[in-house]
């Protein structure tokens, strides 16, 4: 077994026994350890912003029944949709909420639609007024299945002004 010199006072160190490491080292280690562990959070973090905030599902088709109340015109929203469906003396329709921006739900106001995202807005018939969304609502295919019952399939679009008689 063989030993080093050993400062005065001290026990002389065995060979079996790790070299201390300098405090530089140390403080160097650290903040690269650190550094690469804020740098794979911050990496984590940006993969999730390009998502748009409503995700497109598969067909999906459900029936509505418009409330006996409901003035010529006004919107009504389905709980749980992202579909704004109306009713006029031409017949019932329905307008998607997905912005064609970014994705985001637009509400309904006495102008049409507006998108609280980015700030686009639409006629009431999905028309683009304001960008910066670039293309207008899409139309959805309505069906009538009964007495103010109609079927809306979300994922048919058609023209706009496509109009199932009520």
């Amino acid at each position: 077994m063989t030993t080093t010199p050993a400062p005065a006072g001290m026990a002389p160190r065995s060979r079996l026994e790790p070299e201390p490491m300098p405090r530089r080292d140390f403080l160097g280690l650290s903040a690269a350890w650190s550094a690469l562990a804020a740098l794979l959070f911050g990496l984590f973090g940006a993969l999730r912003l390009p998502r748009a905030a409503v995700v497109p599902v598969a067909a999906q088709k459900f029936k509505v029944a418009l409330p006996p109340n409901l003035a010529r015109g006004e919107a009504f929203l389905p709980p749980g949709r992202s579909v704004a469906v109306f009713q006029d003396d031409q017949g019932v329709y329905a307008i998607s909420r997905v912005c064609t921006h970014l994705g985001c739900l637009v509400k309904t106001d006495a102008e049409g639609f507006q998108c609280p995202c980015h700030g686009s807005r639409y006629a009431p018939d999905g028309a683009v007024l304001k960008g910066p969304a670039p293309k207008a609502l899409p139309w959805l295919a309505v069906k009538r299945v009964g007495a103010g019952t109609y079927l809306v399939d979300e994922a048919k679009v058609v023209p706009a002004g496509t109009k199932e008689v009520a």
